[in-house]
């Protein structure tokens, strides 16, 4: 009769009992796996001893086994592969970013040098007897007009260091970014004519700029420093959507203006270079608005 196994097969007992079996035969069974030489020398020896019947079986377990051991092989070396090429797919993907933000940061500076020099050169080809001024602007190149829409087309890092290193004056700075900043914070008109921002969304804009939130005191001033540089540009209003509820303050501005803060027209042209007084005293540089003949 087969034998039935028993609780004693298990554990330290089975194993003790496999390994008296296999020093019977002559095997080792110990390391990562069977020896496939071993058994195939087993079942040849075994030829003869035992029925065709076991012979069969036995080799065909051994075959078996072989097989295995080749699949599992087979196996750690197609997840050594893998493992390798996603590790080179993550790196790889890392390096792309980089080189795209790289390029993204050259090609925008490629830009405003290409900018700078085709504007210099206009500069240079002008009959300066029709200039009124040095600082004249080149062709096809519109004034501006007011200080906010001057100051918001100059190179911003420009504009930073003449309004808060030098002259100690951040909020006008804030101000003019804030400014440029109306497609996130301010409100564009159901028909599209114009923008507005009430002083709830100049204190987000701020929060938005400065990192954290703004004191009272620094909204008042930035709100009224707007008023102040935006002259025609930017309109203090009040609005009130319906009869009952309250009057809202706004600063408001037709879209050619709000779109024109964001044309970058100066960028390249150096016009704050001799500016550094007009802007410390609150003067107007002399490309603001064309003086009529």
């Amino acid at each position: 009769m087969p034998r039935q196994p028993t609780n004693d097969d298990t554990g330290t007992d089975s194993t003790a009992t496999d390994q008296a079996l296999a020093d019977e035969l002559g095997m080792d069974i110990g390391g990562d796996g069977a020896d496939i030489d071993a058994l195939h020398s087993l079942v040849s020896d075994l030829d003869g001893d035992v029925s065709p019947l076991v012979s069969s079986v036995l080799e065909t377990l051994v075959a078996t086994i072989d097989d295995l051991h080749e699949r599992v092989t087979q196996l750690e070396a197609d997840l050594e592969q893998t493992h390798e090429v996603a590790t080179t797919a993550v790196g790889d993907a890392a390096t792309n970013d980089q080189r795209l933000d790289d390029l993204e940061a050259q090609q925008e500076t490629t830009r405003d040098v290409a900018k700078s020099a085709i504007a210099k050169a206009q500069q240079l080809e002008a009959d300066t007897d029709q200039q009124e001024d040095a600082e004249q602007l080149p062709e096809g190149i519109e004034p501006s007009t007011s200080p906010l829409d001057f100051f918001a087309n100059c190179r911003q890092s420009k504009v930073k260091t003449m309004f808060v290193e030098r002259s100690n004056r951040q909020n006008t700075y804030r101000a003019i970014s804030i400014a440029k900043r109306w497609p996130e914070f301010a409100t564009t008109r159901t028909d599209g004519s114009g923008v507005f921002m009430t002083k709830a969304d100049l204190q987000t804009a701020l929060t938005a700029e400065l990192g954290k939130e703004p004191h009272r005191q620094t909204i008042k001033r930035v709100w009224e420093t707007l008023v102040d540089i935006g002259g025609d540009d930017v309109v203090e209003k009040t609005r009130q959507v319906g009869r009952d509820q309250p009057q809202t303050e706004i600063l408001a501005m037709d879209m050619a203006t709000a779109e024109g803060l964001l044309e970058k027209r100066y960028v390249g042209l150096d016009l704050l270079e001799n500016s550094d007084h007009k802007a410390a005293t609150g003067g107007v540089t002399p490309v603001v608005v064309e003086s009529t003949p």
